[in-house]
């Protein structure tokens, strides 16, 4: 928890994307530089059902997930990169 509320208090760069899942849901990332690599700081989960699931260094996991651990790669990993605003009205829903 440390590490990631650390890595949002004092990040210069944010970073936004999505992307779809393959059970119709909808996920958004907010991600800082650190050491070379993109670190997951928020991540937003709406779902098929229209849920929404919030995940930062205030709310690490729950019943239905977690902030993923692992850091992300735009050039591999299957994200598209969205504007700041639009990360934020999914995440203040």
């Amino acid at each position: 928890m440390t590490y990631f509320r650390a890595l949002d208090e004092n990040a210069a760069l944010r970073r936004h994307f999505h992307y779809a899942d393959e059970e119709g849901g909808l996920w958004y990332v907010e991600a800082v530089p650190d050491c070379g690599e993109l670190i997951v700081i928020k991540q937003a989960e709406l779902t098929s059902a229209g849920q929404l699931h919030r995940y930062s260094w205030e709310h690490l996991e729950d019943e239905h997930g977690g902030l993923t651990d692992q850091a992300i790669d735009p050039e591999e990993d299957p994200l598209e990169a969205i504007p700041a605003d639009e990360f934020q009205r999914v995440w203040t829903r």
